[in-house]
């Protein structure tokens, strides 16, 4: 009998980027996959959170996680989920045909991302803090939609009215003349739809600071975090009325702008995360070692907070990171990792982990996308 915690069990990759055909018993609470650089451990984890996703979290097109030498790719998984097992099958062409099926039937995104959850914490999310607002903006709607399945839906939406505008805008500038109820009604749709996406982010990131601040003053011992949503319109405003009214008088104030950059610059595409220690901007005057901490409260975070809002414990995967951490933050790490949480973990060599943390460990060597026994 299984227990009721949600568990990766088996993972087959058929042409997915260099493992051509890779199958892996995942019936463990910890797996550790070593290898060297560049021989597939990164595409393993990949494979994973796009399950949960259905994107990949280092490409926005698809056709690449496809083999060079191959027509299309294949994930099957198989999930534990409340005792019931459950059947995942991913495919997709070069022609860009997709076939989702759960349990052997075809279904929706919305649905198929509701089996599996999972928190991916790599070496790219140590540089958070130092990237661009885009990249933090993508951590914060990856951390929402695993809860909110119906986000992604709000963003495509949102991002849609967007070029739609951008386009209308850039006809303007051509030269055509304006049909200000259409503008009008971009913007009504624009401010609507984006005035929920700022609404949810604002209230998830509190969430997030609540836990990820009592986890930072346990690392640094006497450090204050703070999370900050910076949007340029809002002055401290939560509700969602607040929001849309302020979104408006944005777009009305900013509207020349609009017309001669031809592009929409008010809304949640524009918004950025801010974090302070003990009241200083840490991406000005934080060391390494404080960003890296930051960061590793917030991944921790998002691993209570999915298992808190969804009763399940989402499965962690670690992708090269600890050789990236000190030993203060490496151990606080895997000691953090409930019995009930799954967690895959990449690493170039056992070297990094105590003997006592191997010992219940289900070791895989990798080696240009085969797994060795």
């Amino acid at each position: 009998m299984y227990n009721i915690f949600m568990k990766l069990l088996e993972l087959k990759l058929t042409n997915y980027r260099n493992c051509k055909d890779l199958e892996l018993d995942f019936d463990f609470n910890k797996i550790l996959i070593i290898g060297k650089n560049a021989q597939g451990k990164t595409n393993i984890l990949e494979s994973i959170y796009f399950l949960s996703a259905l994107k990949s979290p280092r490409t926005s097109n698809n056709i690449e996680i496809i083999n060079f030498d191959a027509e299309s790719v294949e994930i099957n998984a198989e999930v534990i989920k409340a005792n019931t097992e459950i059947d995942l099958d991913y495919s997709y062409s070069k022609e860009k045909s997709r076939v989702i099926k759960v349990n052997g039937v075809r279904t929706v995104p919305k649905n198929f991302k509701q089996v599996l959850k999972t928190v991916l914490f790599s070496t790219n999310d140590l540089m958070l803090l130092r990237g661009n607002p885009s990249d933090r903006r993508d951590w914060l709607d990856r951390a929402i939609s695993q809860v909110y399945p119906a986000y992604d839906e709000r963003l495509s939406k949102y991002d849609k009215i967007r070029i739609q505008k951008n386009n209308f805008l850039k006809e303007l500038i051509k030269g055509a003349p304006i049909d200000q109820t259409l503008l009008d009604v971009l913007n009504e749709q624009l401010a609507i739809c984006g005035s929920n996406i700022i609404y949810l982010r604002i209230k998830f990131l509190a969430e997030i600071e609540k836990i990820a601040k009592q986890k930072h003053r346990i690392i640094s011992e006497s450090e204050n975090l703070k999370l900050v949503y910076d949007c340029s319109f809002l002055e401290g405003e939560t509700e969602l009325d607040e929001i849309l009214e302020k979104f408006k008088k944005s777009l009305e104030e900013r509207k020349l702008e609009e017309l001669r950059r031809a592009q929409a610059c008010v809304g949640p595409h524009r918004d950025d995360i801010l974090f302070f220690i003990n009241d200083n901007e840490a991406t000005k005057f934080a060391s390494q070692g404080q960003q890296r901490t930051i960061v590793l409260s917030l991944k921790l975070s998002e691993l209570d907070i999915i298992s808190e809002k969804l009763g399940d414990e989402p499965i962690l995967l670690l992708d090269d990171v600890l050789a990236e951490l000190d030993d203060i933050r490496q151990n606080y790490l895997l000691k953090s990792i409930s019995n009930a949480t799954q967690v895959v973990i990449t690493s170039v060599d056992t070297l990094l982990f105590e003997e006592e943390f191997l010992k219940d460990v289900k070791i895989y060597k990798i080696e240009n996308g085969n797994i060795l026994e």
